[in-house]
């Protein structure tokens, strides 16, 4: 696609900028370097390149306005005075209409302001924020642009029609002004409803109506309907070509009919023409996004959207290969890894040169390595089986230590624990279960885990409903026992088992068996009685007399009752 902008000696033309939106891009502060408009064209592609300004570019190089080279379908600030449709298309026509310049001739005031209720729906939006009137003015001089391309219009503006296709273009001209041109009518109805053709619903009486005369006589529009079948604009200032009873833009007609080229948006009329991205291009015009160089017949890379040669595609977008510091072009395979990439051939181990196409391989500062280099030289071990981790292979790790994921397993069922809970001791991997069974408290009665509630009596672990008195089986947890042969007993069993009886009344005497105070540990430890404590020897010399052992058994009563109120 060749530049439209002009150079002087190599530089840009900046007159052709003055008032316009390209000088107010200039001024930017988006564009980073002030020297950028004294530059020639290469060096404004390739800024424009580097900074990923293309909007930049399309500004300056692709298909332009007359003021400057910027595309005008693109700003909300045109230079270039268009005129009317008539003055567009040639005609002469004495109805005006003067009450809006802009709007279908013939219209009285008020019929002029029903016209433009009945568009309401379709009021366009403005780029440059502008509403009512003025956003229509801004889509009018857009839609002239657009749907009547004076390229289409006349030789006068076409640049690539050689001789030998003019009088074809001329005689596309004449056909298409002779049988398709022409401009809607509009007027006021009055009368029994009639159908719409474009959204075959009725127009009521005293509504504004478009009539398209070379659709026939009867074909009547609303004005909101009145637009191309193509792209479904309104069709500006009601011009319109008619193919196979269809409303048409003059620039979609004339696509229906012949090829446009995508570069200069001329129509092609010769036999020979380059067909590419589903778009037509003549032959010359088919060029590299980055050199302009024509692409006809020769291949070419799509990135963007935008067509690249060979030379230029591998020398701005190819990557490097880490092995031969060549470029990777798009005949080779690219392989890559972690932002790094090589040829198909280069990809190899740094050790012994071995091919890691299709292979597992590791990498290690930097360097690629095949498995067996890679283990040899960096691979960790497995805690354990004791053999490395090779290259993909998947490892469990714990603090430390780091195990395959079949050997990460209970040191005792040896069944795999994987993402399940586990529980470590000393250097030991154990599941939940195992850890129980081994390790878990367990009632020295019933020999059952203890899971809370325990007592623990003489240092050994009880469930509280198993610690009970070795006579009548009552619960001595938080209970005053005592102990006989290393067994537990409530006060009231030990009495009757074991503690002296009263010579006068034979019931136990249980008033010498205080054995536990508010002092005693709840570890159940049996305590000292307090008449062990008394000097019996008067006892042994009156031992045979049984009224000294009355005597000695009332003194001991009352030694223990004095003991116990103080204790108390």
């Amino acid at each position: 696609m060749p530049p439209t902008e002009i150079s002087q000696d190599g530089m840009l033309c900046l007159s052709r900028h003055e008032n316009c939106p390209w000088d107010e891009a200039l001024k930017s502060a988006e564009v980073t370097w002030t020297g950028l408009k004294y530059t020639c064209l290469k060096i404004l592609h390739l800024y424009c390149k580097v900074f990923d300004q293309e909007d930049v570019l399309e500004m300056v190089i692709r298909k332009t306005c007359k003021s400057c080279g910027c595309d005008r379908l693109k700003h909300s600030v045109y230079h270039e005075e268009l005129g009317s449709v008539r003055d567009r298309l040639g005609l002469r026509d004495s109805r005006v209409n003067h009450h809006s310049y802009d709007s279908p001739p013939g219209l009285t005031a008020k019929q002029t302001e029903l016209y433009w209720q009945s568009l309401a729906e379709r009021t366009p939006t403005s780029t440059g924020g502008a509403t009512g009137q003025a956003a229509w003015r801004a889509w009018r001089t857009r839609a002239l642009a657009s749907q009547l391309p004076k390229q289409d219009l006349t030789l006068d503006h076409c640049k690539h029609i050689d001789e030998g296709h003019r009088k074809q273009y001329e005689d596309f001209v004449a056909a298409r002004n002779e049988i398709a041109l022409d401009i809607g009518i509009a007027s006021q109805h009055h009368g029994s409803p009639l159908e719409c053709i474009g959204c075959n619903k009725s127009i009521r009486s005293g509504s504004i109506t478009i009539l398209a005369p070379r659709i026939g006589e009867d074909a009547f529009f609303h004005p909101a309907c009145f637009s191309c079948s193509e792209c479904d604009e309104l069709l500006v200032e009601l011009a319109y070509c008619n193919l196979d009873g269809r409303l048409y833009c003059v620039r979609h007609y004339s696509e229906k009919l012949k090829p446009r080229c995508h570069a200069c948006d001329e129509l092609i009329f010769s036999g020979e023409y380059t067909k590419a991205m589903n778009k037509d291009w003549h032959s010359g015009h088919f060029c590299c996004w980055q050199c302009d160089e024509s692409l006809t017949g020769q291949r070419y890379v799509l990135r963007d959207e935008h067509p690249y040669c060979i030379k230029c595609y591998e020398s701005v977008f190819a990557n490097g290969c880490e092995e031969c510091n060549k470029i990777i072009g798009i005949d080779s395979k690219d392989l890559s890894y972690k932002d790094k990439h090589w040829h198909e051939a280069c990809f190899l181990c740094a050790k012994c040169r071995v091919s890691l196409v299709d292979k597992q391989f590791g990498s290690k500062l930097d360097k690629i390595y095949c498995g067996n280099c890679y283990d040899a030289q960096f691979a960790s071990r497995c805690d354990g089986c004791g053999e490395v981790f090779r290259a993909g292979t998947k490892k469990m790790e714990y603090k430390t230590r780091q195990w395959h994921e079949k050997c990460f397993c209970c040191v005792v069922c040896k069944n795999p624990i994987g993402t399940k809970s586990f529980i470590p001791r000393e250097q030991e991997i154990y599941c939940a279960g195992c850890y129980e069974d081994k390790f878990a408290t367990r009632c020295v009665k019933c020999n059952k885990i203890i899971t809370q509630g325990g007592v623990t009596y003489k240092n050994e672990p009880w469930h509280r409903e198993c610690f009970t008195c070795t006579n009548c089986n009552t619960s001595l947890a938080g209970q005053r026992f005592t102990s006989r042969d290393e067994k537990p007993y409530c006060a009231e069993c030990f009495g009757e088992l074991f503690a002296k009886r009263c010579t006068s009344c034979t019931k136990p005497i249980t008033g010498m068996t205080n054995w536990h105070s508010k002092k005693k540990k709840k570890t159940g430890s049996s305590e000292v009685p307090y008449y062990k404590n008394i000097n019996f020897k008067f006892y042994s010399r009156y031992k045979e007399n049984k009224t000294c052992e009355l005597i000695v058994v009332h003194f001991i009563h009352g030694c223990l009752h004095e003991l116990r109120k103080r204790t108390l």
